[in-house]
């Protein structure tokens, strides 16, 4: 009973987007409740607004549960942290900076929870990155902010992980100008991204042996130099010195031919180079029921795979299928890193072996 009951706190994301509408269509729906504890850190007045939008439209509105303490929450409900000032004007469909302050307020009192432990794992609602920028978030992007705070795991750092049942496309590198991409992709870069992966396939998604798809940076992978050399001279060794480390990794591969023929349903992972050459064939393909996946921290978070859409904010359009992915994610993650730190915890030792005598002896006491 205790693992089902995961507790998951979640940001409001960018007020004025589609953020309360879909959290509110998902935690409409009560069977949700048997898997997990929701925490939602916002307004009181927001929700109470866009509750009442759903109602109007004949949707069953959101039982709310206000606390003041993530440790305080009930099983059954909504629990809602009130962490941002209700006088703080809600204009959905319009990018504010008093919105870009509310979504920071919500991510630095989850963030907060997630440190000391209230919460098990975090779902962010879309944010806009130009009006959250500010003292408290000067970053690019979720990923990034919570790599500062929480750094990555044993000999890997963050990795974005885009997903779907199945598809899983991870990033060498995310929001960054394309200009500046090449300067970025060095072998040291891919090798580390590739091991991220793999760890993550199989501690998060329990593939036991992933096999990983590794895409070109040029057109046609280069054409053996023509279109450019680094595809051989830097992701091939990257590939090769990942096999040398026991990895199943393959490519590079050209990405429109790749995708076209459908090859990529041959993998367990798939790693672009850059953010538009991963996410456009994933939004082409998993839109719907896309999630974004943060791989390599000691924490679990996921988002939605969309953004703000403010064009349809506050208007009940907005499909909540991609949010309660991010939350049926975290679930599945969750269990089955516990599953793997359980099946893993103090393995037997190697044997020793002692031949310096005319009889072979096996000690156990030996340390390798």
């Amino acid at each position: 009973m205790e693992e089902r009951q995961i507790k998951i706190g979640i940001t409001q994301g960018d007020s004025n987007g589609i953020g309360y509408e879909v959290i509110l269509k998902t935690f409409s729906d009560p069977r949700i409740y048997e898997l997990c504890i929701p925490v939602l850190y916002g307004s009181q007045k927001y929700a109470s607004f866009y509750n009442e939008r759903l109602e109007a439209a004949d949707i069953t509105p959101t039982d709310i549960h206000i606390i003041y303490d993530s440790q305080k929450t009930i099983q059954g409900k909504l629990n809602l942290i009130r962490c941002i000032d209700d006088s703080t004007p809600l204009e959905p469909g319009h990018s504010t900076e008093a919105g870009g302050r509310a979504a920071c307020k919500s991510i630095e009192t989850a963030v907060s929870d997630l440190k000391k432990g209230t919460i098990q794992a975090l779902l962010t609602a879309p944010i806009n990155k130009h009006n959250i920028q500010q003292s408290g978030f000067n970053f690019p992007g979720h990923t990034e902010y919570l790599e500062k705070h929480f750094g990555g795991n044993a000999n890997t750092s963050p990795l974005m992980i885009l997903l779907n049942d199945s598809l899983r496309i991870a990033l060498v590198t995310g929001h960054i100008p394309l200009s500046e991409v090449n300067r970025h992709i060095t072998t040291a870069r891919i090798l580390d991204k590739l091991t991220a992966f793999n760890k993550s396939l199989l501690e998060d998604f329990e593939i036991v042996r992933p096999r990983i798809a590794v895409l070109s940076l040029n057109p046609h992978a280069g054409d053996n130099g023509i279109i450019g050399n680094e595809d051989n001279e830097i992701i091939v060794p990257a590939i090769e010195e990942a096999d040398k480390n026991g990895l199943s990794v393959f490519g590079p591969y050209a990405a429109d031919g790749f995708f076209g023929s459908n090859t990529y349903r041959l993998f367990d992972g798939i790693l672009a180079m850059y953010h538009d050459q991963g996410l456009t064939p994933f939004k082409t393909l998993a839109m719907d029921s896309g999630v974004n996946f943060t791989a390599g921290l000691p924490v679990i978070r996921t988002s939605p795979a969309h953004g703000t859409a403010y064009d349809i904010a506050g208007k009940n359009m907005a499909s909540e299928n991609s949010f309660r992915h991010a939350l049926y994610t975290i679930i599945d993650v969750y269990r089955n890193r516990k599953r793997f730190q359980t099946t893993t915890f103090n393995p037997l030792r190697k044997q020793y072996i002692d031949k310096s005598g005319d009889k072979e002896k096996l000690d156990l006491t030996k340390e390798e």
